[in-house]
């Protein structure tokens, strides 16, 4: 067997390895901003769609991609329904922006895709909470408004809403899984906000990644796709991995596509559209990850195993 035969096959034995760690949880979330293919379903009314965004964004800006899974208009759609109040979010909104996010790396390519199942994993373990939340007899309620920010409440700084449910939004389920006890702060487990902090460190390394490829050098070339998702990873979820998945992390960046495939996937002509999309939906990441990186923060949440 040549040389190239030998490398070609190392890297499909290294491929299926990691799909099998993927789909068994083995490499728990890591990779978490590659996504898979997801078909839109209808969320239960315990997860509210309605909201008060600040953002002003008119999504209707963005033009529909023909015979396309992935459309970024519809991504920005439920990332501008997300925020809610002034310092909440809704996790109906927030779910369903994974499930595009997950379209858009399933696109990608296979080696990219890889990491989808672990993402679908997170967000049916949230939706599979709120529908236990639902359907218990002693469903907890999100706290009177007079009452909200006090100590008995068990989380900071709620934001005044009506009644709801458990897991309407991050702030009302981390009050119910503190209530509850659910929430182990020295061992792994599938409660909500534990599931939550992998899917937003993973947010914060799409978040960066889109940033990146948005820029307009003012001078010198345009960095490959490949490149700046290696940077971005390297300066957000590297430091939660072991070596092996780095390493496997960097062979993932190799398989990544070149910045012409993404232009059709956002529907798009050339860079100065592409970073007037991306600009946007970078914008719109940027306000439900602050919202949820304090909410986190201030009920010690960063961390957890």
């Amino acid at each position: 067997m040549g040389v190239k035969s030998k490398a070609a096959l190392a890297i499909l034995v290294l491929v299926l390895f990691l799909g099998t760690l993927w789909l068994h949880g083995g490499l728990d979330y890591h990779w978490d901003a590659c996504l898979k293919g997801y078909k839109q379903v209808n969320e239960p009314h315990l997860l509210s769609n309605s909201s008060t965004s600040e953002v002003s964004e008119d999504p209707q800006v963005l033009k529909d991609c023909p015979g396309q899974i992935f459309q970024v208009s519809l991504l920005l759609t439920h990332l501008l329904a997300s925020p809610a109040f002034t310092s909440d979010v809704l996790l109906q909104p927030y779910l369903s922006s994974w499930d595009e996010l997950v379209k858009f790396m399933e696109a990608l390519g296979p080696m990219v895709g890889l990491i989808s199942k672990e993402i679908e994993t997170k967000t049916s373990i949230i939706r599979e909470l709120a529908l236990r939340a639902e359907a218990s007899p002693e469903a907890e309620v999100y706290p009177d408004p007079e009452n909200t920010g006090s100590p008995e409440a068990g989380v900071k700084n709620l934001d005044p809403s009506e009644h709801s449910g458990a897991y309407h939004s991050v702030r009302s389920m981390i009050w119910v899984e503190l209530k509850q006890g659910l929430v182990d702060f020295n061992h792994q487990t599938d409660s909500g906000c534990r599931t939550l902090l992998r899917l937003h460190r993973a947010l914060l390394w799409l978040k960066l990644f889109l940033d990146k490829l948005a820029e307009i050098p003012v001078a010198g070339r345009l960095r490959s796709p490949s490149e700046l998702c290696r940077e971005a990873y390297k300066t957000t979820l590297a430091k939660h991995h072991s070596w092996f998945v780095r390493r496997a992390a960097e062979l993932a960046f190799i398989a990544m596509p070149e910045r012409e495939f993404f232009f059709r996937l956002l529907c798009v002509q050339n860079q100065e559209e592409l970073s007037t999309v991306l600009g946007r939906v970078v914008r719109a990441l940027g306000v439900v990850y602050d919202r949820t990186q304090k909410a986190l923060e201030e009920n010690g949440m960063l961390d957890l195993p």
